[in-house]
């Protein structure tokens, strides 16, 4: 007897949003605790906006509207990174004018270093293959721009494996600390841009943000 085709078909792995949505909430929260001087607008700005955004772009993916899923999700990332690139750019200001005290150097130096390691993370988890839904409807992640260490494993054809929030999260933390990526290849031009531009902002925050609050101490 031919079984059904359907039937045959393995079922879809799709990944839950919870950890990207959680960690985005945990860094717009914490941009209010960075000096006001250095927020774009008033620091509840962010952590009232981010949480509408997070439950629609859920609430769309819930009811199978995935193109605006999709783009608002892109759009709640966006934002983020504006008020990051913003808070940024007042940092350095401040550290070169020799403005700012040391001890709130240090705070803003370190909270957006955190800040910095989950926006690049959700970039290049959306980004990768088409992004997370895009990657579930294939069933296995070989066109992505990031080659995985699970990808190159003997197994990696007979169980087909799909990258999740947390493995982008792992490559930013690496790419912020050791300044590269460690055990995942960047493949694609995008990417490769993405990650120096993640390198040289946490450089830039460890080296001469932090250096120079020491010194002023």
């Amino acid at each position: 007897m031919r079984l059904d085709q359907k039937s045959q078909t393995p079922p879809r792995r799709v990944e839950g949003f919870l950890p990207a949505f959680s960690v985005t909430l945990i860094a717009s929260f914490l941009y209010a605790l960075l000096p006001a001087q250095i927020t774009l607008g008033p620091l509840w700005v962010l952590p009232v906006i981010m949480p509408p955004l997070l439950l629609t772009v859920a609430l769309l993916k819930k009811f199978g509207k995935r193109l605006g899923a999709h783009y608002l999700g892109h759009v709640s990332t966006a934002i983020m990174t504006c008020f990051i690139a913003y808070s940024l750019i007042l940092l350095v200001a401040d550290v070169f004018g020799g403005t700012g005290l040391a001890s709130s150097m240090l705070r803003a130096s370190g909270i957006l270093w955190v800040m910095n390691i989950i926006v690049f993370a959700s970039w290049y988890w959306r980004l990768d293959a088409g992004g997370p839904m895009a990657r579930a409807d294939r069933g296995k992640h070989d066109v992505g721009c990031f080659l995985f260490p699970q990808m190159t494993l003997r197994w990696a054809d007979a169980k087909p494996w799909i990258p999740h929030f947390i493995d982008y999260l792992f490559v930013a933390f690496n790419t912020s600390t050791a300044f590269s990526p460690t055990d995942t290849a960047i493949l694609s031009r995008w990417a490769k841009l993405l990650v120096m531009a993640q390198s040289i902002i946490s450089l830039g925050l460890v080296v001469l943000v932090v250096s120079r609050a020491v010194n002023i101490i």
